[in-house]
């Protein structure tokens, strides 16, 4: 791991206070300091001045960026763990060597690492928010800080409470549509902090809430967030994008009603999100990638620098980049909707297409995250792009091919190799469901290995006209990639060395982790079926 400077190690000295156990392993609290033996502060005394509230804030999303796997950085939940498991739970990315090898091949269980620390760590950062909540909200009372930015902290801790929510429903329970009124199982549900034992007494009493009760907290930290945040334009320097601002809590409401089949507030939240006038897409499909904290597509990300990121071992640009783990499956690279001429396929500015000594291609890499030697790429919770592309598909569902069309050509126009004879138009397509196939499309090709193709597989189960039966076969784990399996013209057709899982097998949602049914009785016997 990076050494860490020392006003990092002041953040962790101040705000990693005790969580409750059933994030992690123990049936008590604990003392959460893993970089060096500093004595923590106590929740009380780490909101008694303004500095301390605002080194506690900034904590919060450390715990976010960061996480922990066994006393190493692994990315969960937001840092880069999203990303790279997000990419190898579909088959658009083929996993190369070991790494990802449980989560790309399915074969995960209750105690498997990579589900274990993504529950943990995001039910860490979510214990966090928790903890600034209360205590911000206590501090403006009292008044170390005003009202105001009591509430502003409070609506960064909402935010990112509502983005690990919703993650954790997308890994490890059903999609919202898998029961009529989504009364089936999603996960515990807390919004209190466990800094006491009586709080964790309480919590270790709790068990599964349903999907749509979830998701309506969910809104509700959304709203708030959206109600109480600055603007982008209140923001500065990387702090436009790194920290909660209003635009980012649109955005995710775009998301997540887009996950809730709510096609109408799709696009009302989404058109509000433009009416800001604050983002933009880059002019050239790289720009945002080239420029990450200072462009105008990001709408929200994680901070990564030299002296604070995940690590080797799961730094996106060390993982997808310089070790390259994980490749672009040939799968999405020889989709027929992807143009042999567009230019996400560019080298060196989208893609890098490793050959061996007698020039055949044995893998493709994406050249997204760029940096790698300090891995300071931010890591893409939300972009602009995604938020049209939810318009575009709301309005294809809707059945407005005009406006449909206008948002999806909105992307896509900025990687044709001439606009004016390749945009989509009307006459291409046979209705809206035609251009709904094209617009899905569209984002896997637009939104490749940044880890959203898990999330659309588990939202489009349910999906009227083009539903996705379980996860779909997959390229074999191994490296290189079979001579000729790049090779434009046709669909890729296989071999596949990963066969399909149903939805209806238990493979389809993730485990949840032997150590929190063993901590928490009310979840013992509310372990997804078939584990």
């Amino acid at each position: 791991m990076k050494r860490v400077n020392s006003f990092l190690k002041k953040i962790h000295k101040l705000v990693l206070i005790p969580v409750i156990a059933f994030a992690l392993v123990l049936g008590s609290c604990e003392e959460i300091i893993e970089l060096d033996p500093y004595s923590s502060v106590s929740e009380t005394t780490a909101f008694t001045t303004p500095d301390l509230i605002e080194l506690s804030v900034i904590g919060m999303y450390n715990a976010a960026q960061r996480g922990d796997a066994a006393g190493n950085q692994r990315g969960y939940p937001f840092g880069a763990a999203f990303v790279q498991q997000g990419d190898n739970r579909g088959e658009d990315a083929i996993n190369l060597q070991t790494f990802y090898r449980f989560t790309y091949e399915g074969t995960y269980d209750p105690t498997t690492a990579n589900n274990v620390w993504y529950w943990s760590d995001t039910y860490r950062l979510i214990n966090r928010c928790n903890i600034i909540i209360e205590g911000v909200t206590k501090a403006g009372e009292s008044g170390v800080i005003t009202a105001d930015k009591a509430k502003i902290y409070e609506g960064e801790a909402r935010l990112l409470r509502a983005a690990a929510y919703h993650d954790l429903l997308v890994m490890f329970a059903r999609p919202y549509k898998h029961t009529a009124n989504a009364s089936h199982p999603g996960v515990p549900y807390h919004d209190k902090p466990f800094t006491t034992q009586a709080a964790i007494d309480e919590g270790l009493q709790k068990g599964r809430e349903t999907v749509g009760f979830v998701y309506g907290k969910i809104l509700e930290d959304l709203a708030f967030a959206e109600s109480n945040l600055p603007n982008k334009a209140g923001r500065t320097g990387n702090a436009k994008i790194t920290r909660g601002t209003k635009g980012a809590a649109i955005a995710y409401k775009v998301r997540v009603y887009q996950h809730m089949w709510d096609m109408n507030n799709v696009i009302t939240e989404g058109l509000k999100l433009i009416s800001l006038n604050e983002y933009a897409l880059g002019a050239e499909p790289w720009t945002c990638f080239a420029a990450n904290y200072t462009n105008s597509e990001y709408i929200y990300g994680m901070e990564n620098s030299a002296t604070n990121n995940p690590g080797v071992n799961a730094a996106l640009a060390s993982q997808y980049k310089r070790r390259q783990l994980v490749a672009i499956s040939p799968i999405i690279w020889r989709n027929s909707y992807w143009r042999a001429d567009d230019k996400r396929r560019t080298e060196g500015n989208m893609v890098l297409i490793r050959k061996n000594a007698s020039g055949v291609v044995t893998g493709i890499f994406t050249e997204k995250y760029k940096d790698d030697t300090n891995y300071t790429d931010a890591s893409p919770m939300m972009r602009y792009a995604e938020v049209l592309l939810n318009i575009a598909e709301a309005y294809a569902r809707n059945n407005n091919v005009d406006e449909a069309l206008k948002y999806v050509n909105m992307v896509r126009d900025r990687a044709l190799a001439d606009k004016a004879t390749q945009s989509y138009k009307a006459s291409d397509f046979a209705d809206n469901v035609a251009l709904l196939k094209a617009i899905l499309a569209e984002r896997r090709i637009e939104l490749a290995m940044e880890g959203r193709r898990w999330p659309d597989i588990h939202r489009l189960q349910q999906c009227p006209h083009f539903p996705i039966n379980g996860v779909p076969a997959k390229l074999a784990n191994a490296d290189p990639v079979a001579a000729g399996a790049y090779e434009l013209g046709t669909e890729y057709s296989g071999p596949y060395g990963v066969v399909a899982v149903p939805y209806d097998n238990f493979k389809f949602v993730w485990p949840i982790p032997l150590v929190e049914l063993n901590a928490n009785p009310a979840l013992k016997d509310q372990q997804n079926p078939g584990y």
